[in-house]
This record gives C-alpha cells, sequence and structure tokens, in this order.
C-alpha cells in the first residue's frame, strides 16, 4: 500500500488499485471548504488523472466525526456587494472541482461516516455511489434555512438525480435533514451499512463495478439519459411548472424570504440547459444570496448564535452538568401535560400532579395522544409509548412527590395559588431541589418570597403547545444562585429545548416584547386601519400569525388581567402609567361580547369546530375603516420597529445581555420574522430608507415616533451606540 499526505487529504492506494481518500483537515474539528480543503483537492486530483490508468476506482471517506460540514460561514457572512465576482469564481471553482472528479474516468464511492450536510452531501452527490454508515446523523442540504442555496452544485445534481418537482419539494425548498435510512428512501444515497462495515462495503462495490464503464459515469452523463419526471418543456412538467412559484408564494405569504426563490429559479433554468451552464447559472443566485443582507441574518441567527447558546457557552462557570431523576409538575392543565410529556421524553421519572386523580389522569392522556398520533406515522413504536407512558404517575397526594429533586409549576397566573401549591409539597421534596414556575409574565423575584429557598427558584417560561415549541425563557430572580441557573439550563437541554436567560422584570424579555407588536396591531385597528391590511402585513414581515389572529388566541380578557397588573405594579412602584391605543380596541371587543377564540368570538369567527371562519363581518363597524390607509411599508416597520425598540430597553435595564439570546428567543420563543436574524439582528442589520445599520434603525424609529407616537422612540443606549457605530 502506498500512502502519502496532501495537508487534508490523505492519499492511500492498496494492492487492488483502489484508492482510499481520506478527508482531515489538521487545522480544523471538522471538513470545511476552507483553503486547506481547495487546495488538497486540487492536488489530489491532479495525482488521481495522472495514476488513473492504473485504478480500480477511488472511495472517499472522512478522518473526523462527521462527513464534511459544508461551507465556510464566517466568510460567507462577512462578503458584501463588492465581493460578489470574486463569490462567484469560488463557488463555479468549487464545481470545476467537484466535476472533475465526476468525469475522472473511474468509478467514485463517497463512504459517507457522519454528518453530510450542504457542502458536505454535495461532494458525496459528485460521487457515483453514496454508502452511508448506520447512525443517527443527518445528510441533506439546508442551506435554504440559512438564506443560501447549495452553492457547489446541489442544485443541478439534485434535480438531474431525482427529477424537478421531487429535488425542489423533498431535498431544496424545505431543507430538510434526514437520518442514513430515510436518506436513503429518497435517493440521496444508495446503500446503508454497519458503520463497521463502510468501507469494506465501498470497495467491495469499486470491485463489483469493474469492468463496468457506466458505474464510473453520472446518470446525466450516459448516452441516452433523460431527466426523471421530464424536463420544463417536456408536458405533463410544462403543465405543473405554472404552480411551483404559486405554491412558493402562498407558503411565504409575500415575506422577504430570497433564497427558495432563487432555488426555484436555479433549478428550473439549469434544468432546460447543459451541466455547464446550469453551473454558472447555480453560481449567479448563489453569489446574489451570499452576498445580500438576508443570509447575513440568518446565518447570524441559525448558525453562530444557536451554537453559542447550544454550545453551553453562555451557562455559568464552575457548576457540573446536572441531570434530574424524578420531576414533580404541579397543574395537570395544557402546560403542566405538555411539561409532563417532554419530561418522560427524555427519560425523567414524572409525577404529574392536580388537585384531583381524575384531573392528573386527564393530563397523562395528553402524552398518549401525542404518542397515537407518532405510532399511527411511524414515528414511535408502541413499546417505546408504554415505557415512556409509564414514566408519568398521576396524582393528587404530595406525598406522591416524596424524592423530586425537580418541581416545575404550571398553575394558573395567581401569585397567591403559586405559593400554595409550592408550599404543599416543600415537606416533601428534596430539601435541594430545583424549584420553578412556569410563568410568563409575574415577576420570579415576588414569586419566590413564596417560599423558604429563594436561592433554588427559577422561572421556566414554557412555551405553548410545550412539545413543539423549541424555547424555554428562564428567568433568573434577585437571589437566584447562579448553580440554580446552570441546572435549569442543564434541564432545558435535556428535555431538548433551547434555552436563553434573562433577568427579572414584568413581562421578562418574550411575553413584554410580542406585547408590543400586539398593541400596534390593534391599535392600527383603531385609527382606521382595515383589518385585513394589518393581518397581510404582518404576514408580509414575516410573522406567523397577524395580531388580530393572535389576540383571539390569547384571550383578551387574560391581557386586560396583565394590563391591570402591570398598571397596579407601576403605581405602587411611584411610577406613571401610560395608556396604550391598543387598550380602547381590547376594551370595546370585550363590551362587544367577543374576548377570544376560547369563546367563539373575537376579531375572527369561528366555526363550531373552532376553527377560524373569517374576520368577524361586524369589526369594520366598531371601528371604521379611514378613508386614506397608511403606506404599507409602515404597517410592516412599525410592527417590527416596536419589537426592537422594546428588544433596546431590555438591553437597556438589564433584562437581556446576549444578543444571541434575544435573537434566538425573539424568533424561537415569538414569532419575530426568521429572516430578519432576530430582534436584535434587525437593528444591527437594518436597511432602509433612513439609512442602514444602529444609525439608520435609530432614524427610522424616531421618524416613526413623529408620526405614531413616543412609544417609537428608541433608548439612550441605542442612540448611544448609533452615535458611536457599535452594534446592539
Amino acid at each position: 500500500m502506498t500512502e502519502q499526505t496532501s495537508t487534508g487529504i490523505r492519499y492511500e492506494k492498496d494492492a487492488d488499485g483502489i484508492v482510499t481518500l481520506t478527508m482531515d483537515d489538521p487545522t480544523a474539528s471538522a471538513n470545511t471548504m476552507n483553503e486547506v480543503y481547495k487546495d488538497s483537492m486540487a492536488a489530489t486530483l491532479s495525482r488521481l488523472e495522472s495514476e488513473k490508468a492504473d485504478l480500480t476506482g477511488v472511495v472517499l471517506t472522512s478522518a473526523k466525526k462527521t462527513f464534511f460540514a459544508g461551507g465556510n460561514l464566517k466568510l460567507l457572512i462577512a462578503a458584501t456587494p463588492e465581493d460578489a465576482p470574486q463569490m462567484f469564481e469560488e463557488s463555479q471553482n468549487l464545481k470545476k472541482q467537484l466535476r472533475r472528479l465526476e468525469t475522472l474516468g473511474v468509478p467514485v464511492v463517497a463512504a459517507i461516516n457522519g454528518a453530510a450536510l450542504g457542502g458536505g452531501l454535495e461532494i458525496a452527490l459528485a460521487c457515483h455511489r453514496r454508502i452511508a454508515a448506520e447512525g443517527s446523523y443527518e445528510i441533506g442540504l439546508p442551506e435554504v434555512t440559512l438564506g443560501l442555496l447549495p452553492g457547489g452544485g446541489g442544485v443541478i445534481r439534485t434535480v438531474r438525480m431525482l427529477g424537478l418537482q421531487t429535488a425542489l419539494t423533498e431535498v431544496l425548498l424545505q431543507g430538510q435533514r434526514r437520518k442514513p435510512a430515510d436518506a436513503q428512501a429518497k435517493g440521496l444515497v444508495d446503500e446503508v451499512v454497519p458503520a463497521e462495515q463502510l468501507l469494506e462495503r465501498a470497495k467491495a462495490w469499486l470491485k463489483e463495478a469493474a469492468g463496468n464503464e457506466d458505474a464510473a459515469k453520472q446518470p446525466w452523463d450516459r448516452q441516452g439519459y433523460k431527466m426523471p419526471g421530464g424536463t420544463p418543456s417536456h408536458p405533463s412538467l410544462a403543465q405543473m411548472l405554472p404552480v411551483f412559484p404559486a405554491t412558493l408564494r402562498k407558503t411565504l405569504k409575500g415575506a422577504d424570504y430570497p433564497a427558495p426563490r432563487a432555488i426555484m429559479a436555479a433549478a428550473v433554468e439549469g434544468a432546460q440547459v447543459d451541466f455547464e451552464t446550469a453551473a454558472r447559472i447555480e453560481s449567479r443566485y448563489f453569489t446574489g444570496l451570499a452576498t445580500g443582507q438576508n443570509a447575513k441574518n440568518m446565518i447570524q441567527a441559525f448558525f453562530f448564535d444557536l451554537q453559542a447558546i447550544n454550545s453551553g457557552s453562555l451557562r455559568p462557570q464552575g457548576h457540573d452538568t446536572w441531570k434530574p431523576t424524578k420531576v414533580g409538575v404541579l397543574g395537570a392543565g395544557m402546560m403542566g401535560a405538555g411539561i409532563a410529556y417532554v419530561c418522560a421524553r427524555a427519560g425523567m421519572e414524572v409525577v404529574l400532579k392536580d388537585v384531583s386523580l381524575e384531573a392528573a389522569e386527564r393530563g397523562k392522556s395528553y402524552s398518549a395522544k401525542i404518542n397515537e398520533k407518532a405510532i399511527s406515522r411511524g414515528k414511535l413504536t408502541q413499546e417505546k409509548s408504554d415505557a415512556l407512558l409509564a414514566r408519568i404517575t398521576p396524582a393528587a397526594d404530595p406525598q406522591e412527590l416524596a424524592g423530586c429533586d425537580l418541581v416545575i409549576e404550571a398553575v394558573f397566573e395567581d401569585p397567591s395559588l403559586k405559593a400554595k401549591v409550592f408550599a404543599e409539597v416543600l415537606p416533601v421534596v428534596n430539601a435541594d431541589a430545583l424549584l420553578c414556575s412556569n410563568t410568563s409574565t409575574l415577576p420570579i423575584t415576588e414569586l419566590a418570597g413564596g417560599v423558604d429557598r429563594p436561592e433554588d427558584f427559577i422561572g421556566l417560561h414554557f412555551f405553548s403547545p410545550v412539545d413543539k415549541m423549541p424555547l424555554v425563557e428562564i428567568i433568573r430572580g434577585e437571589k437566584t444562585s447562579e448553580a440554580a441557573v446552570a441546572k435549569a439550563i442543564d434541564v432545558v437541554q435535556a428535555i431538548r429545548k433551547t434555552p436563553i436567560v434573562v433577568n427579572d422584570s414584568r413581562g421578562f424579555y418574550t411575553s413584554r416584547v410580542i406585547g408590543t407588536q400586539i398593541n400596534e396591531g390593534l391599535a392600527m385597528l383603531g385609527e382606521g386601519v382595515a383589518p385585513m391590511s394589518i393581518e397581510r402585513a404582518a404576514a408580509k414581515a414575516g410573522y406567523p400569525v397577524g395580531p388580530l389572529q393572535i389576540s383571539d388566541e390569547l384571550n383578551m380578557e387574560l391581557m386586560v388581567k396583565i394590563r391591570n397588573a402591570t398598571k397596579a405594579a407601576v403605581e405602587r412602584d411611584g411610577g406613571t402609567y401610560t395608556p396604550h391605543p391598543a387598550e380602547k380596541v381590547i376594551d370595546a371587543m370585550i363590551e362587544a361580547g367577543r374576548p377570544s377564540k376560547l369563546k367563539g368570538a373575537g376579531f375572527y369567527e369561528y366555526d363550531e369546530s373552532g376553527r377560524r371562519a373569517g374576520l368577524w363581518a361586524g369589526l369594520t363597524e366598531l371601528f371604521p375603516t379611514a378613508e386614506t390607509q397608511p403606506d404599507f411599508d409602515d404597517l410592516m416597520e412599525r410592527m417590527l420597529v416596536i419589537e426592537a425598540v422594546e428588544t433596546a430597553r431590555c438591553f437597556e435595564e438589564g433584562v437581556i445581555s446576549s444578543t444571541a439570546e434575544a435573537n434566538i428567543g425573539s424568533i424561537f420563543g415569538i414569532g419575530f420574522p426568521a429572516n430578519t436574524g432576530g430582534a436584535a439582528q434587525y437593528v444591527n442589520g437594518y436597511v432602509g430608507r433612513t439609512g442602514t445599520g444602529v444609525a439608520g434603525f435609530v432614524a427610522r424609529a424616531q421618524e416613526l415616533a413623529s408620526t405614531y407616537g413616543e412609544r417609537f422612540q428608541p433608548p439612550a443606549l441605542l442612540v448611544e451606540k448609533a452615535a458611536k457605530g457599535e452594534p446592539l
């Protein structure tokens, strides 16, 4: 066997003429498309081309835990429009290298030993066969979730391999990540084998392919190739083609997401031309995305910010990782039932307590229903379902909580009730149990006054529905210890949620911020803005639902209770409460007998099953529509800017201190548009008629304040940062 290392790729040739290329970047923990890779691949390809007459085939694998991690996002996030020519050339050069690999003239097999996402899968797609090791890792092209498209030939090859429709819907437009077996079922890999047999099977396939000329060619390079499902000019596909952009537009609801549109355009245009022309088309669209603000926003949030949080870098240092064994959940309503489910799913023993055993058992049935649905879809076995449900014990007797090292209270938003349920169980649970309250607005410091161990008391704000929402907001009270914060982060990560940590205040971070957006939408209605314009402006801005719909779901009667509690707290502290224009709208709706979806009547009509049946016909009578309607961009920006201004206030008041947590908390918790990168990134990456960055945002906020009210005035902290050219 001959062996040679070209910096980042080991070259080993055995007696059978099979070369094993092992990607192993010595400068990083994962292989990425950096200079080491580019230089190593160039040298390796030259050697392969010079020796191909003596080769049986090539195996491409990795020495890292992952197969290949993809593009260098640090370089991509720094790219500007001025860098467009360089970005285009980079994309073209990458594709040219991979094209050399797939036209080498000998069969090449990718032995995928770990995650192959983005560029990793693009490298594998340039091989003639893909064999993956069994495992729980992921394979896919998720670039769209970062505001990008696969720029290394991923669009071209998936379209030619799977057909236009399948490539778009199953791989590209949603960026699905698939486990190896699922990737095989979708046609992205050819075989899945036990990890210890991976290289052996790859070499065996090369020996089987010996003498087969087609084995060394991609399907699209073989004589007589026809694209699966036909090209766009084929009558059957041409008939369906107009549906694609219409469906995409409906999905995006008019929001500014250039990546899916670019992917669709590159796929359709590239399917009509030869491979090399398709490569240039893909590179042009990639360059436009990579040098735009949208991709920078999404890369910042969904890669760098999420990585910072999930890596534990924001967790208090000096505390061992903690794993609770027995959890007491107080309250078996919708929130408590959901919390019990996610804890049991994570392997914890759960005691689900309510005032009666019947109520607790109803709470447990919530988990049973989730499991039944998962079983029917083939995502859960009956055995695993039974084991999960066995970990949940319904209870009415506080004594059942003996041995609990974690308590999560999830009763109504009533301080006296919360104090009462804690008092019942504190004598029974472990003396050092972590005490958590699931509250969305009540100050944790005040609630901690109801227990004798405030240093162990912390807020865990779950979002509904608990089993689906990915975020938990951890609230640190005045006396909460750093050890308790570290434990709370461990709990959230153990149940496979993303934690953010904030300091105590009424409404904390997420509830405070979303409240401003909802109020702004209601204020617009009171001003005479057409109701559907408000909802459509929210959708076009990128919000998942409009402020009228979310008000119905939250319940306006509850909103009044929160308002009254806030007013009382402000006046108790010697402040002056400033009413919001939205309050008159809320009061009028309650007076009209239309407080919520729960009551079957709100801003929307509801049928007997609880489904929305359109806006209430009497809405424009109660709130007459003005003859002159405001600029549509103003409607969108009023919602975005007011939330961002409130986020800046939270920074100024010390409620939140991490831009990563501000961004992820706003997107995952309260639906701030993902294309902005989150509430803080929206400020930092602002692009508008008043300028760019923090200075442009401040100017726009001041402009809105002069038109719509002082609530838009940016806080001093933000004005100072704008003057200094600093980010939020």
